[in-house]
């Protein structure tokens, strides 16, 4: 592959006959249809919610831009609000990477350009225009290139060992409103236990513990009347849970198997997730009074497989619970992954579990700058941990040049996303279809 120079990576180069409208359409293809209009409702909010929506969308437009050559575990969605603090199995709360979906072997690139854009799209929604968003995405890269050249000269045992912990989220956070920002965030993230999923989630009916009913945003089994849509309902759970629980280590494996179905619900979660099938389930070991909620997700190809061929993962829930744990410092015990009975593929993971991210609506500026260098530190560190980090930190150099670029990009970027989104939102109709679909 022919060098790149730093400055090329502030190009955006689209590719031929691209229709935003049309890809977010072929998106909502295997989606469950009556989910497909809350999907659009919250696509329109804002250019923001939208790119959350599309990394697809991205993916396809990335792939027209130049590239290194270098890969990695790439994470395939890392926006800023895609990073954030959970529980390690020690039960430390640690901060990282927290979303896997479309994680496959990709360019590093990739991974950073979502960063970046993000971060310009985070800051002009909440009105600090560009000149903040700029130095964010700048500052960012800045921090991913110090930490990969420290870690070009680590082995690579300290690499793997490496994490950030709640306490050294605190050392770098060294201004007052950024601590008091990480202490709040980690507060509502102690408040994310399983013990509040349970509250949350369940209800007392007939005299049992079940799972409560919001439609449509959490549907019991008991309630669901279409089955012929729903993989995971009452008649497959059992043989899928199974399926779950054979893909767990052996010790894992003996925990999960102490412990029975109760319920189970279709859950809408995240921007874009909406409409894929994803349910939670009840369970609770016989004699004791402790249930455990788990969260169930389905697992589509990712949305980077067109653009750099597949992985060697064929179940698609196996190719986003082995990247996670590649590319995390460390991850859920209960990652596993099924195959539901009408083929559709699917993994697990613990609902909440000291769960959290920046509240991005009221951030200062120089909070949303301390934690763009976070989620650079932490891109770095996993793209360390599953590419060739001396290479990658000898393309990268010192950040400076890559960091203007990529600003650059970040604001382009943002500015075809702002486009795409209104272009969206004119074209869906009252009820949230877009005209024509």
């Amino acid at each position: 592959m022919a060098p790149v120079a730093h400055t090329d990576h502030a190009d955006v180069v689209l590719p031929p006959g691209r229709d935003p409208v049309a890809a977010v359409l072929r998106d909502d293809v295997g989606r469950l249809e009556h989910l497909v209009p809350e999907r659009h409702r919250r696509m329109s909010l804002s250019p923001f919610t939208f790119f959350r929506a599309t990394a697809g969308l991205m993916a396809a437009d990335l792939a027209a831009t130049p590239r290194s050559g270098l890969l990695v575990q790439a994470c395939g969605d890392a926006h800023v609000s895609n990073f954030g603090t959970f529980a390690t199995p020690e039960r430390r709360q640690v901060f990282d990477l927290n979303d896997f979906d479309e994680t496959l072997s990709g360019p590093w690139e990739w991974d950073i350009k979502r960063l970046v854009t993000s971060l310009v799209l985070a800051a002009r929604e909440v009105q600090f225009g560009d000149e903040v968003g700029q130095r964010c995405a700048r500052e960012a890269v800045l921090e991913y290139a110090r930490l990969l050249g420290e870690l070009a000269s680590t082995d690579a045992l300290s690499v793997w060992y490496r994490r950030v912990e709640l306490e050294r989220l605190l050392d770098l956070a060294t201004e007052g409103s950024v601590r008091r920002s990480v202490v709040t965030m980690a507060r509502e993230a102690q408040r994310q236990t399983g013990e509040k999923a349970v509250r949350r989630f369940t209800e007392a009916h007939d005299g049992q513990l079940r799972l409560r009913s919001d439609p449509p945003f959490l549907v019991p089994a008991r309630e669901l009347v279409d089955n012929e849509e729903l993989d995971l309902a009452w008649e497959g759970v059992r043989a899928s849970h199974a399926d779950y629980v054979a893909s767990l280590p052996d010790e894992r494996r003996r925990l999960v198997e102490r412990y029975e179905i109760v319920d189970l619900a279709l859950k809408v979660v995240g921007v874009g997730s909406v409409g894929t099938r994803c349910f939670v389930v009840l369970l609770r070991e016989p004699g004791q009074e402790r249930p455990l909620v788990l969260q169930v997700k389905e697992a589509g190809r990712s949305v980077l497989e067109p653009y750099v061929g597949p992985g060697p993962y064929s179940h698609q829930g196996e190719r986003v619970v082995q990247g996670q744990r590649l590319a995390q410092a460390t991850s859920d015990i209960f990652l596993g992954w099924c195959t539901g009975p009408r083929g559709h593929d699917y993994y697990f993971r613990q609902a909440r579990d000291m769960k959290a991210s920046m509240d991005l609506s009221a951030i200062r500026p120089k909070v949303l700058r301390s934690y763009a260098r976070l989620c650079g530190n932490i891109l770095a560190l996993a793209h360390a941990r599953s590419g060739d980090r001396v290479a990658l930190s000898e393309h990268v150099g010192d950040g400076a040049d890559l960091g203007t670029a990529l600003a650059r990009f970040g604001v382009r970027y943002a500015d075809l996303v702002a486009a795409d989104h209104a272009a969206f939102v004119a074209a869906v109709a009252p009820g949230g279809r877009p005209q024509g679909g």
